[in-house]
């Protein structure tokens, strides 16, 4: 049992040294990874056949759309990261958002999508796969026309149609991106790289190509709010043509909207309303739209019940034990950890790490130093020094376990975490949030103040 309930024990399976260090380096940093969420997965098993099943819909053609509730340090950057390697191993793209006011607003759905392009990636290709993906893209339009018999020298001719059959539909909301892809080609044909770089950038959504290459594809102005919607549209049906199941978009952190002026947060919710019901009328078929946020968001006055056609689309009763939660629904909620489960995950990593070192003694004398007590105490301290909550320690525990426990005992011969390490928590390790728990609760009264006179 763990923070997000029972998992079925899987067989071990040998880990790679580059996948245990990226982990390893990612926790050492206070950081959730990029990749190798599957090693710390010990309790996601109650949302897998779920999440499988709305894959499978979206790689068939369908579309879906999930809300990710929970509390800072309940685990939704993983839970979410999770989700995105499940899917690539589908052969989908993926491509995280973290909304902001400044650098990414909800309400600038343009924008949106830039972030979207430079996030873009698959199993294959880091971020941003855009250009792989379009060239993937090409490489298929080539190989369907010669097995539909083109000739060699008929080929740039025959691609070229089936562009335009392939694109028929979203030429009618979005006909620049059509002939963006049109004009790259046509620069990687005739060996203008540069061009065909700048044009590329354009069909990411970025601002400020050069007027030069805009001409020579054929297309005037920049990627506008409205235009986004057929953009991605395009984007969709170029990685499905590339031979991938679709793409999981996550926008990350939708809480920020609470913190905005309210005219720029009412356009965001009210935009957030318009993708959810664009995800819904199947214009975005292969879409996984997933959104994370804090309960606050989801049930305040400045977040979703601001506006109420939103609150009645992500409308789910939480009333229930959790234990019996339907991980269908539209929102899901993830509990947070509890001393036992974060103890758990510290086994969990202690044993990761330890198969990684040197030597057996060296494994041999972290599992004996850092025993399965001790990672209970450090969870204690941990939560305690946070005002008691737990929920919000994941981060700061493993920081701690791997960089001032476990690297120390592989470094030292003669280091005991139990007698020479206490732990300390630093401004400098704190989160904002963190520093919060983290302060004295106020004074009660006067009487309860010490003031040094």
């Amino acid at each position: 049992m763990n923070a997000f309930g029972p998992s079925a024990p899987r067989p071990a399976s040998p880990v790679g040294a580059v996948r245990r260090r990226a982990v390893v380096d990612a926790l050492r940093r206070g950081a959730v990874p990029e990749s190798g969420l599957d090693l710390l997965a010990t309790g996601l098993g109650r949302f897998e056949k779920a999440v499988d099943e709305e894959l499978d819909t979206v790689a068939a053609g369908g579309s879906a759309f999930k809300a990710v509730r929970g509390e800072y340090g309940s685990g939704k950057t993983f839970f979410t990261r999770w989700l995105g390697e499940r899917a690539k191993r589908r052969t989908f793209a993926v491509a995280e958002v973290q909304v902001s006011e400044t650098e990414t607003p909800l309400h600038k759905l343009e924008t949106v999508y830039r972030r979207l392009t430079e996030r873009l990636a698959t199993a294959s290709f880091p971020p941003s796969a855009l250009r792989p993906v379009a060239d993937a893209w090409f490489y298929a339009l080539e190989e369907d026309a010669l097995a539909d018999g083109a000739a060699e020298s008929e080929l740039p001719q025959a691609v070229d149609r089936l562009l335009t059959a392939r694109l028929a539909e979203v030429s009618r909301q979005a006909p620049a991106f059509a002939t963006a892809l049109r004009g790259y080609k046509q620069s990687l044909d005739a060996g203008d790289e540069a061009t065909a770089a700048a044009v590329m950038s354009w069909l990411g959504g970025q601002p400020h190509v050069a007027a030069a290459a805009r001409r020579s594809a054929g297309v005037r102005g920049d990627l506008d709010h409205f235009g986004a919607f057929g953009f991605l549209q395009g984007l969709l049906t170029v990685l499905k043509d590339a031979g991938h199941a679709g793409l999981v978009l996550v926008l990350d952190e939708v809480e920020t909207l609470q913190r905005v002026r309210s005219d720029a947060r009412d356009k965001a919710l009210n935009a957030l309303r318009q993708l959810i019901d664009e995800v819904h009328s199947g214009r975005f078929p292969g879409l996984y739209l997933v959104i994370t946020g804090t309960p606050a968001f989801y049930d305040g006055q400045q977040g979703v019940q601001r506006l109420a056609p939103l609150a009645q689309r992500l409308a789910t009763d939480f009333t229930t034990d959790p234990r019996f939660d339907n991980p269908r629904a539209v929102q899901i909620r993830l509990p947070g950890f509890t001393e036992e489960s974060l103890t758990s995950l510290g086994i969990r990593i202690r044993d990761l790490y330890a198969d990684g070192v040197a030597s057996p003694e060296s494994a041999d004398r972290i599992k004996r130093l850092a025993d399965d007590a001790y990672l209970a105490d450090l969870a204690r301290a941990v939560g305690g020094a946070l005002g008691g909550k737990v929920g919000v320690a994941p981060r700061l525990y493993l920081k701690k376990l791997v960089s001032d426990v476990l690297d120390r005992i592989d470094l030292h011969d003669d280091f005991d975490p139990r007698t020479h390490y206490k732990l300390t928590l630093g401004s400098s390790d704190l989160t904002a949030t963190e520093r919060n728990l983290a302060a004295p609760p106020p004074a009660a009264s006067a009487d309860d103040l010490d003031l040094d006179l």
